[in-house]
């Protein structure tokens, strides 16, 4: 069955029209159905929400980082990073396709400020930070490099893509019919058997009401340094902060960065992004699944890939109800 995959192309766009070009041309050779934000050139909070949804629906995802950071939100984050971040929470693969030599690109499309400047030069360490990015110097590398990346992007990592519907035949449906089959089977073989672990006793765990100190950091703007912070906790305050975000069925990085800015918003009162200790994070996600509270498992991504995601189990809802809900004064 002929396949069709759609393709987000993210970069900054006024001093990388000619890139984005040749890419998006690229794509449509490949017959790809390219997405971005020749949309919305000019891109505000508004229209993010709607670039959002393009992305939802994108099979994979494409950045193009030059000498400039791009506009930057509210939050103080460029949309190129925020739409970054998004991908990358949302389980898209990212192919990624950095200026090999951002210091000599010409200062009519660069960055001056010196702040921007090192916003950009933190970004792109964050790309390519774990992960396998491509070098190019000139708009004429990357109609190359793309072919090749994403050829062997969709060789390893396949997605759901779009076909039109005369080409789905009978048999392609009872072919996919028993692959749901199969997968109802494993599913339902691995919840009796995680069923059958919770049923066992944990000796001596913490109870609700006993706390755990938990820490983190958070960016300093003045001092370009990491702050450390900590929280003593307990765990049902814990739960009732974190619960009614588990309703929305998160990737195990949504909580962790959604852990962390909750936190210090319990602790300051104050509404920013803030990071929480990776080993504490573990430890809270191990604990709401001994308590029976969450499960936390591989499942399919709206990309057709695998992640993990946390699910609120029905104790958990029931927990959240009696922590959360409004009592009546009368």
């Amino acid at each position: 069955m002929n396949k069709r995959y759609q393709v987000f192309v993210s970069s900054t766009y006024a001093d990388l029209k000619e890139e984005r070009s040749k890419v998006i041309q690229t794509l449509m050779e490949m017959d790809c159905i390219p997405s971005g934000m020749e949309l919305f050139p000019a891109i505000d909070e508004e229209q993010f929400e709607f670039i959002k949804k393009v992305i939802d629906d994108c099979d994979y995802y494409i950045l193009i980082i030059g000498g400039r950071y791009g506009s930057l939100s509210n939050d103080g984050i460029s949309y190129t990073e925020k739409e970054y971040e998004y991908a990358i929470n949302s389980g898209i693969k990212v192919l990624a396709f950095l200026h090999k030599n951002p210091d000599e690109i010409p200062l009519g499309k660069s960055d001056i400020d010196p702040a921007l400047r090192e916003k950009l030069k933190l970004f792109r360490e964050k790309v390519a930070d774990g992960r396998l990015v491509k070098f190019w110097e000139k708009s004429e590398d990357l109609p190359g490099l793309l072919s090749l990346s994403l050829t062997k992007t969709i060789k390893t990592y396949p997605a759901i893509g779009w076909t039109r519907v005369q080409e789905s035949s009978n048999e392609d449906l009872l072919l996919e019919l028993n692959d749901l089959r199969k997968e109802n089977k494993t599913t339902s073989d691995q919840l009796n058997k995680l069923k059958k672990e919770q049923n066992t006793s944990i000796e001596n765990i913490a109870a609700l009401d006993e706390k755990f100190t938990v820490k983190g950091k958070k960016w300093n703007d003045y001092s370009r340094h990491y702050d450390t912070w900590e929280l003593s906790i307990s765990w049902s305050k814990l739960f009732e902060v974190l619960s009614p975000f588990l309703l929305e069925y998160p990737s195990d990085d949504n909580v962790k960065s959604k852990l962390g800015d909750l936190l210090y918003e319990v602790k300051t009162k104050a509404v920013t992004s803030a990071h929480i200790n990776e080993q504490d994070f573990q430890t809270v996600k191990v604990q709401f699944t001994s308590l029976g509270l969450v499960n936390v498992k591989y499942t399919k991504t709206t990309s057709g890939g695998m992640s993990l995601f946390w699910f609120i189990t029905e104790k958990g809802k029931k927990l959240m109800y009696e922590l959360r809900t409004v009592k009546s004064k009368k």
